[in-house]
């Protein structure tokens, strides 16, 4: 090591990767990850080949991850290794702690050592922010959130960076804490936000839907789902956890993934739909893929739009590079 490493605390992460810079760098991750689809230069490597490393605990409820990745020529290799402790919700903690190293692109050495909770709580709300520009109606201004705590929050200010929000409404299983959400975002986003007694309600008429749990179970259930509504799910990033029912696969008129090949294996209502055959492989739309117009996702405005995240190596390493270039004033 030498004086030149960065040493960066979750503060000064979030000081640095505000949710602008964020976005961009999230859709600077999956335009490099459509374009390397199509056999441009430098593309990053996919991150479940051999990248990515997703173990369920033996001894508990948590699951160990690591994750490396490259974004560019540009960019140096990111590597993140923590994991995911559910039994943390509870306590009113992130449920998801990691640490964030980075290499430089020409030596190899250690260029950045980072807090890397944060990172993944801001680049995973992030791409999600994308995904609802890419995939929503320009029109879409009302936010059902399903989850209550860190990631959740950080989805509202994240997808009120690409829409006009106009109201949220807001359900977790605790009364206390989703009441405590509503009345931050209110006062935050300047929308109507309110609690409400079940997720049917919340999500109910609704243009948007942002599931942010860790729940094993359905909390969105198809039935529920206005036309035109796009669904976005980030805590269904295993096999046994499924944040929605079949029926909102069935009802989709495309089912977007971050990635096609990690989310046939990790996404549990993707590996389900595939089991069932209400979806094909081929039916699996990268994010990346409509960012660069290499696909289509939604064809009208009454199409229901699902996305399914389990997270990426590429969009830590892309977020990591923008808190080293927000150090070093790269780009002003």
């Amino acid at each position: 090591m030498t004086d030149d490493v960065l040493f960066l605390s979750r503060d000064r992460v979030t000081a640095l990767l505000d949710a602008d810079t964020a976005i961009a760098s999230q859709r600077a991750a999956f335009g490099a990850l459509g374009a390397g689809g199509a056999g441009a230069p430098d593309r990053p490597e996919l991150p479940d080949l051999p990248g990515k490393i997703m173990h369920p605990s033996r001894f508990d409820d948590s699951v160990v991850f690591a994750y490396v990745s490259r974004l560019s020529r540009d960019t140096g290799a990111v590597a993140k290794f923590g994991s995911v402790n559910p039994g943390n919700a509870a306590a009113g903690l992130p449920t998801v702690h990691a640490v964030i190293t980075a290499l430089d692109p020409v030596t190899g050495q250690l260029a950045a050592v980072m807090d890397g909770t944060a990172v993944t709580t801001l680049r995973t709300a992030a791409a999600s922010a994308v995904a609802f520009d890419a995939l929503s109606t320009a029109d879409s201004a009302e936010l059902a959130l399903i989850g209550s705590g860190t990631q959740a929050l950080a989805h509202a200010r994240a997808v009120a960076r690409v829409r006009d929000l106009k109201s949220v409404r807001v359900w977790s299983p605790n009364p206390e804490r989703r009441a405590r959400a509503a009345e931050l975002l209110a006062a935050e986003l300047g929308v109507a936000a309110e609690a409400t007694g079940t997720p049917r309600e919340a999500v109910t008429g609704a243009s948007m839907v942002a599931a942010c749990t860790l729940s094993t179970t359905p909390v969105v259930r198809g039935a529920w789902l206005a036309p035109g509504c796009t669904v976005v799910s980030v805590g269904s990033f295993e096999p046994t956890r499924s944040e929605v029912d079949a029926e909102v696969v069935r009802r989709a008129a495309a089912v977007v993934v971050d990635d096609p090949a990690t989310a046939a294996a990790h996404a549990g209502p993707v590996v389900d739909a595939l089991r069932d055959r209400l979806l094909t492989r081929e039916d699996l739309i990268g994010l990346g893929e409509v960012l660069t117009g290499t696909r289509t996702a939604r064809t009208g405005p009454d199409d229901i739009v699902f996305y399914n995240s389990v997270g990426l190596g590429v969009q830590d390493a892309a977020a990591a590079w923008a808190v080293i270039h927000a150090v070093r004033g790269v780009g002003r």
